[in-house]
């Protein structure tokens, strides 16, 4: 956790978990609405959108984004903003399989920005589980939330 000398050091919640607690199935209608959404046929493999890597560990998580905000000492009304997602496929996500979530935030940094003034950066690390267990696939995400009340 870095500290910049003029102001408060951001809330100290690396290693806390955001293990999900209930299962996340990818309905098939629900695919193949997105899909067309986007302009293309649902796979005939059974495989989802791969888009459903961000919703399912999002939705499967154990905080809403509020919840997640809040963890942060952020208001979610003050504008959350995603900076980035990385995602790292072990296999396809496939309709009508539950999944379970696991994971943790990894970092929260207190920066200064040019155009947003004071800022913190969430970095937090999802993995989505197969019901034997097996992770089928692990996202990254950071966030940027906007500190306005310390600019």
């Amino acid at each position: 956790m870095a500290t910049l000398p003029d102001l408060p050091p951001p809330p100290d919640v690396a290693g806390m978990s955001l293990d999900g607690t209930e299962p996340f199935t990818v309905d098939a209608a629900e695919n193949a609405a997105l899909c067309r959404s986007t302009g293309v046929e649902p796979a005939a493999d059974g495989s989802a959108h791969p888009i459903y890597y961000f919703i399912a560990t999002q939705v499967g998580m154990g905080k809403t984004v509020a919840g997640l905000c809040a963890a942060c000492d952020f208001d979610v009304d003050d504008g959350p903003m995603m900076g980035s997602s990385a995602v790292r496929f072990a296999r396809p996500i496939r309709i009508g399989e539950p999944y379970r979530v696991s994971g943790e935030i990894t970092g929260l940094v207190r920066k200064r920005s040019r155009k947003l003034g004071v800022m913190d950066v969430l970095d937090y690390r999802l993995r989505l589980h197969d019901a034997a267990g097996a992770v089928i696939l692990e996202a990254d995400n950071i966030w940027v939330l906007p500190r306005k009340e310390l600019a």
